[in-house]
């Protein structure tokens, strides 16, 4: 059911979205044609891309599909989101467009027709000189997410067409270089990451973190991002990839630093959202490849007691044996299927907080009912298994601390419990 209302208020947004995008679009324009500062950045091959007259169709479209978008949410709370990326996507485009403008160096044939007409009208407002990211790609990933929200079947794939053709128009028309394409679809996907619609934005947890672990860590990432972005722009060419894992690695540093585990966007069903996993992609596959490689000895998951067991973040076909999955991992998804899910995110090589482990081992006591309970992160030896030590002290099948280290100790050999999680388990022993 749709909120009543929401008609007069999309028309609203509308309008004021478009006087914010003439507005901005226009002054950023205006004011990096009277520098003459402005550079270039193409590749050698695009000059083999051609040029495809019919394309400025699908590259028009967008304007028709950006105001139809608005009229899609169901809700006030939805088009609040929807509304706040689109601004989002603007203001960091037009902000990235003056302090750091690129000029399209291609002349396009001349034209006449329904197709010349409509280059000349695109070419009274919108000139070479607003490229990277492109505002164009970052409006179109941010209308596709709403339209793939709200269309399904054979519409939905028709859309998912359309929208892929008007992507490819952005080059065929002439209008954009390449680097213009992968830098506007990582700022549209930041916006899409920025005010997601199932969960709160990871902005509003943001809280300065009092752990020195996380400084730390946060620092590391930092240091890896620095890395990459010299590498980048040192080398040039393809190495310019190279600023997709660099992004993934600075929000890595932003979660340790900053977000916390909310900034992965784990949800309650073990999926990361959409454009996290776009986002964070570089990161998450450095991130499963380890979990692996640390496993490779040991990738079965150990009995603890009472059918509650301890292991790794399972794939689709280490889950066949469990009812039960309680998952401290925050950066890497689990697809439970039908098993009863509990998820409790807590970022990587950092300690579980006193309530977390309270939370865990409750969730563990009142769960493993439905049977054989698996209880992971991503390697199964140190959050997880703080939980599941946190579990035997409060269900006192554990009197002492070392008497739950001992327990998991004897069935799992590689649990790796240092001074600061036998810290926050003592603590809630006295707590308990």
């Amino acid at each position: 059911m749709r909120e009543p209302g929401l008609f007069r208020l999309a028309t609203f947004w509308l309008l004021l979205l478009a006087l914010i995008f003439f507005s901005t679009y226009g002054f950023a324009t205006w004011f990096t044609s009277q520098r003459n500062d402005v550079g270039t950045l193409v590749f050698a091959w695009e000059t083999h891309v051609p040029f495809l007259a019919w394309t400025i169709v699908p590259y028009w479209s967008i304007d028709l599909l950006y105001g139809l978008s608005l009229f899609l949410p169901d809700n006030r709370a939805e088009l609040k989101r929807h509304v706040l990326r689109l601004l989002s996507a603007q203001l960091i485009a037009v902000t990235c467009f003056l302090i750091w403008p690129l000029r399209f160096t291609f002349e396009r044939p001349e034209l006449d027709g329904v197709f010349g007409w409509l280059f000349a009208v695109l070419a009274g407002f919108d000139k070479p000189f607003n490229q990277a990211p492109s505002l164009h790609i970052a409006l179109l990933v941010i209308v596709w997410v709403m339209f793939q929200r709200h269309t399904q079947g054979l519409l939905r794939w028709w859309m998912h067409g359309w929208f892929g053709l008007i992507g490819i128009s952005v080059l065929t028309t002439y209008q954009h270089h390449f680097i213009d394409v992968p830098t506007g679809a990582l700022l549209g996907w930041l916006c899409v990451w920025m005010w997601p619609l199932q969960q709160s934005s990871p902005l509003s947890s943001a809280r300065l973190a009092q752990d020195s672990t996380r400084w730390q860590l946060a620092l590391r990432y930092g240091a890896g991002v620095l890395g990459l972005l010299i590498l980048a722009f040192k080398l040039g060419g393809w190495w310019l990839w190279m600023l997709w894992p660099a992004a993934s690695f600075l929000l890595v540093a932003l979660n340790y630093g900053l977000l916390g585990a909310a900034g992965f966007q784990k949800g309650i069903d073990g999926q990361l959202t959409q454009a996290s996993r776009w986002l964070y992609a570089p990161y998450l596959g450095a991130a499963w490849v380890n979990s692996r490689l640390w496993t490779h000895d040991h990738p079965r998951p150990d009995l603890i007691v009472d059918n509650v067991w301890l292991g790794r973040i399972p794939a689709a076909n280490e889950l066949q044996p469990f009812n039960v999955v309680v998952d401290l991992c925050a950066e890497l998804p689990v697809k439970p299927q039908d098993r009863v899910y509990y998820s409790l995110p807590v970022l990587d090589l950092t300690v579980p907080t006193l309530s977390q482990c309270l939370e865990a081992g409750q969730a563990i006591e009142r769960l493993r009912h439905h049977g054989p309970l698996l209880v992971c992160c991503a390697l199964g030896y140190s959050r997880s298994a703080t939980a599941v030590a946190a579990w035997l002290l409060i269900s006192r099948r554990a009197e002492t601390l070392d008497q739950a280290v001992a327990i998991i100790g004897t069935a799992r050999p590689c649990v790796v419990l240092h001074a600061a999680h036998r810290s926050v388990l003592k603590a809630l022993v006295h707590a308990r």
